[in-house]
């Protein structure tokens, strides 16, 4: 806790698309730190948003990026995609894009992103997917950001030690969103949180952060018990008001569909934990192709359903514990996670 000067062992999950800078600067204000997902912004409005972050709060707080391969563009399995998700365009009227691209560029393809970072240096900077080049952790370290990384197991915990991350954020299979496995093609072993962290605090040196499934003041002790420095929340702030959800979003939080959240690949080509709709229950001969390939094409279709007023196809992403989404503004959530952790103690 002294290396982050945290008063509470709460961190906010970044959530690329969800967090915003009144959501983070709340977390940090009360005592966590919060977290801007800006993995799918380009370099001025990650300046705009940190700028802004640094005018809401003078504490801590951590910037996310993504650090995913470069995917392997494949003409022929994408337009094989596309020909599977055809029907479902027409059905809203639509047709699918000719093409695909890839809409999120990873870490070290976007060197205007890293001139923002040295000359803004936010406190924490961290990665999903993987680990950015030796060059730019090195660059970072030097300006004296903390760097955190997601990790799914010891084999990318030690990778992340030997590149000189500073922090594990250790990922259980209850986590929301987008699972943060270094190489897809790998077995997951889809450890729970509580074990995931476990291991690393018995076998690698590097303070470690629980994520998935921690919802109130209760699990964040549990996590330290278990050997954390803090506990890593991101479906326990989605019902705040702070955040940047739709009304649609919210609706499912408390649908009966939030008690059976599911891991697909359906969506952006990569695992991530959603709850179901009609992207995770396709029926499809064919694989979708790599992150963040697929994407491009989940996105398109969800805008093509949006305008017939079908949200069936929206990425509600959340953890196994969205029933227990409580919706609370930032601040008084907080001071109900503190007023658990202490009655817990």
């Amino acid at each position: 806790m002294t290396k982050l000067n945290l008063r509470l062992p709460i961190i906010q999950a970044p959530m690329a698309g969800v967090t915003t800078p009144a959501l983070a600067a709340a977390v940090s204000n009360a005592g966590g730190m919060g977290s801007l997902g800006l993995g799918a912004v380009n370099a001025a409005t990650a300046a705009t948003l940190i700028k802004e972050m640094q005018e809401k709060t003078a504490q801590p707080f951590n910037v996310n990026f993504f650090a995913h391969d470069d995917p392997r563009r494949d003409p022929i399995s994408e337009q094989r995609w596309l020909t599977c998700l055809a029907p479902l365009f027409k059905a809203f009227g639509s047709s699918p894009p000719d093409t695909l691209t890839a809409p999120y560029q990873n870490f070290d393809n976007t060197p205007d992103i890293v001139s923002v970072l040295l000359a803004l240096k936010p406190s924490v900077v961290s990665f999903h997917f993987g680990l950015p080049s030796h060059e730019k952790i090195t660059a970072l370290k030097q300006v004296g950001i903390i760097l955190m990384a997601t990790v799914t197991c010891l084999a990318e915990a030690k990778k992340a030690q030997e590149n000189g991350i500073d922090i594990l954020v250790a990922q259980g299979i209850e986590a929301g969103g987008h699972r943060g496995i270094f190489d897809t093609t790998s077995r997951d072993d889809a450890y729970s949180t509580a074990m995931l962290t476990g291991l690393l605090t018995k076998n690698c040196p590097l303070p470690v952060i629980a994520a998935g499934g921690i919802m109130d003041g209760s699990a964040v002790i549990s996590a330290l018990r278990s050997g954390a420095i803090a506990a890593q929340l991101g479906t326990a702030f989605l019902g705040c008001p702070e955040t940047g959800i739709s009304a649609t979003y919210r609706q499912a939080l408390t649908s009966d569909e939030a008690w059976h959240t599911q891991l697909t690949h359906l969506v952006s080509g990569r695992p991530a934990r959603i709850i179901p709709n009609s992207f995770s229950a396709l029926d499809c001969d064919t694989s979708p192709p790599p992150y963040p390939i697929a994407y491009d094409a989940g996105k398109a279709l969800h805008h093509a359903a949006r305008q017939q007023n079908n949200h069936s196809f929206a990425a509600h992403w959340a953890g196994q514990g969205a029933p227990l989404c409580r919706f609370l503004p930032v601040h008084t959530l907080m001071k109900t996670l503190e007023a658990e952790m202490k009655s817990g103690l």
